[in-house]
Formats: C-alpha cells, structure tokens, sequence
C-alpha cells in the first residue's frame, strides 16, 4: 500500500512539474526601427527593389504548441519606397496600389507548422487592395534573448512569393512586357516580448 501511495504521489510531482516545465504563449509587438518588410520584382532583364517604411504587428508565440501560435502586420502602403519618386507616386496611384483607396497591406495568420528545429510554415490571409488570398511564409526563427535596458527580444525571418495580378497590382498595358508578375518579398522582424 505504501508503495501505491509513493508511485502515486511520485506522479502527481511530475506532473506538476511539467505543468510548469510549460511555457506560456509569448506575444512580442514588432519594432519597426529594427525590421524591414522588403520586396523585389523584374524589370527587363533585372530586379528592383524596394520596401515599406511603415508597418505595425504582432506574433503570439507558443513554444509548446507551435500550431496555437498567431501573427498579424499592417503595412502603410502609402510608406512604399524604390528611391525613385517617380516611380514610388506611381506605385500609390491607381495603375497599381491605389494607397488614397486602399491604404493598408494585411497579413493574418491561420495556421503554424514546424518545419524544423527552427524554422516554420505560416500559412495566413494576405489582403492587398480588396483582394485577401491565402499564401505561406517560410519563417526562421532567429532566437530570443535580451535586448537593451532589459527588453526581451525574438528575432524573425521571413519568405514568400506572390503573383501581383492575383491582388489586382496590375499596372497600366505598355508596362507589362518589361514587369515580371512574380513578387519576392523578404522580411526581417525584431520583436519586442510584451507584459
């Protein structure tokens, strides 16, 4: 009977220690000084590049249960820069962003899959224009640790590529010939571990 009493009470320490072996879902908030959302597209036989200056979001992080973890971002379409104005004004215009419209870029996420020790599928709804498709980013993750004054900080890779006709970024008929319709958009993300 003793021993009953020891096996079971030896159980009911594991699992309490399990219980708090587990870590709770993280949520950082990104920091846009130290992340950028960058993208590159053919143009003749070459690519150009560029990038939004603005964007907010956040990553809900469960290290446990990797599959409960969420991430959402806007961007400012309006922040787009090629350094060429002219070519950046023609980006918010009609012919393709239409920013006075539709200002925003979003990304929600709808589902997380491990994919290695440290990278992930995320799967989520990006929405450009009024047009919302679901696409897959390859995520890195690149650690976590401390920052300054004591901040605590995850750092984040990302990878896709879409098609910009698919979200109605078309562009005017004599430019066609000379756009690629592929879009290669690379993310890096600083985070910052919220209370």
């Amino acid at each position: 009977m003793k021993s009953l009493l020891k096996i079971i009470t030896w159980l009911s320490l594991a699992a309490g220690l399990a219980t708090v072996a587990s870590a709770a879902p993280e949520t950082y908030a990104i920091d846009p000084v130290h992340s950028s959302v960058g993208f590159s597209v053919r143009h003749f036989v070459s690519k150009v590049p560029g990038t939004f200056s603005q964007f907010s979001g956040t990553i809900v992080f469960d290290k446990d249960n990797v599959e409960n973890s969420h991430a959402d971002a806007t961007i400012e379409v309006g922040s787009v820069t090629t350094a060429n104005d002219k070519r950046d004004n023609h980006l918010k215009s009609p012919d393709f962003f239409d920013a006075a419209k539709f200002g925003a870029i979003t990304f929600k996420s709808t589902a997380w899959k491990k994919t290695g020790d440290d990278s992930y599928d995320v799967t989520g709804d990006l929405t450009i224009k009024d047009v919302t498709k679901s696409v897959v980013l390859k995520v890195t993750s690149l650690g976590f640790g401390p920052g300054m004054q004591g901040a605590q900080l995850s750092g984040w890779e990302a990878s896709t590529t879409i098609n910009r006709t698919d979200f109605g970024v078309v562009g005017p008929a004599m430019l066609q010939k000379m756009l690629g319709q592929d879009v290669a958009i690379a993310i890096t993300i600083e985070a910052d571990l919220q209370p």
